[in-house]
């Protein structure tokens, strides 16, 4: 089950076991939270709660556990943090344990990964298995407008979810603690606009990337490699920053394709790319069309692939300089050809 259904189930049955599966630490925090209070109603969980590091744990000492009962509460809840170790050792146990599980006990296993070949995971239930995996970049706007209001009761506009995600990157814990202040700053209002979060968010590492497409379209290469050596001296890693930024360099690639290849409009060519719908963003995006010119666009998927390669092991020159010269590459002024 994937973690957002699980969460917005408002009558989850009780399960002996739990595979919280992925690599979102903020769905699995909140998906053990709602375990915990399905199994332990209104109960203090201090009473009732154990927590262990996966690979320091043996199986002896987590089946007593689940075996006790607590005082004043109805059921004892066993965690398991970075259990894929603790799974991997004692898979025999765990299976046996599956088929005859305490009755007062639930079991809730912290795992990156929970293949569904084995037996283990055909042992529990689809309601047991919680996917935590981090939302792809094109559904987190949409996210968290749906956050914003059931969390923090505020109506958040599509343009600022848009903005917000530019600025703050895809950790959804970040994105909460930043709708949290923006619900706080805004006071009575009820919604967030593009303007709040423009005005009050700070901008993330992968944010000024953006900043450096920016002066790309704006054709100031200087600009742009002094953005990048910022970035470098503050200790950041070439791989880090080539992340976002190709990511940008794929929707250019994709709207010059679509728009000069297979003469679709411009407008539609952007959405098709998942270009941000808010103006500012578009303004920008369109400054970079324009500044690169038809040429480069279409080069953009070949650049893609050498800057891959390179960072890989294919170029001898230092990541850093691999980075440098693509960026400087794509912020220089377009040289017309010659007639």
């Amino acid at each position: 089950m994937d973690a957002l259904q699980f969460l917005a189930t408002k009558d989850s049955k009780r399960q002996s076991v739990y595979a919280l599966v992925g690599d979102e630490d903020f769905l699995k925090r909140h998906a053990r939270e709602r375990i915990i209070s399905v199994v332990l109603g209104e109960e203090d969980p201090s009473f009732a709660v154990s927590v262990y590091a996966g690979d320091k744990l043996d199986f002896s000492t987590a089946r007593n556990e689940l075996e006790t009962l607590p005082f004043l509460a109805p059921c004892r809840v066993v965690i398991v943090e970075n259990a894929d170790k603790f799974v991997t050792d004692n898979r025999p146990a765990l299976e046996a344990y599956c088929a005859k599980p305490s009755r007062v006990g639930v079991l809730i296993l912290d795992v990156k990964t929970f293949p569904e070949t084995t037996k283990l995971a055909k042992a529990l239930p689809d309601a047991a298995k919680i996917g935590c995996k981090a939302l792809p970049i094109y559904k987190l706007s949409a996210w968290c407008v749906e956050w914003a209001k059931t969390a923090h009761k505020k109506k958040l506009a599509a343009g600022a979810a848009d903005l917000l995600v530019e600025l703050v990157g895809t950790s959804m814990g970040l994105l909460d603690q930043e709708i949290g202040k923006l619900a706080n700053a805004v006071g009575s209002k009820p919604g967030i606009a593009a303007e709040d979060v423009d005005a009050l968010v700070g901008r993330s590492k992968a944010a000024d990337v953006f900043r450096i497409m920016d002066a790309v379209g704006e054709g100031r290469p200087g600009e742009a490699l002094s953005i990048l050596q910022e970035l470098f001296g503050e200790g950041e890693d070439p791989m880090a920053v080539i992340g976002p930024l190709t990511a940008q360099l794929r929707k250019l690639a994709t709207v010059g394709r679509l728009h000069l290849v297979e003469k679709m409009a411009l407008g539609p060519a952007m959405d098709a790319a998942n270009v941000p719908k808010w103006d500012k963003a578009r303004i920008s995006f369109d400054k970079q069309l324009k500044h690169l010119g038809g040429r480069r666009l279409l080069k953009l998927p070949d650049w893609l692939v050498e800057i891959n390669h390179g960072l890989k092991g294919g170029n001898a020159l230092p990541e850093r300089v691999q980075v440098e010269r693509l960026v400087v590459t794509l912020a220089r002024p377009l040289v017309p050809a010659k007639a």
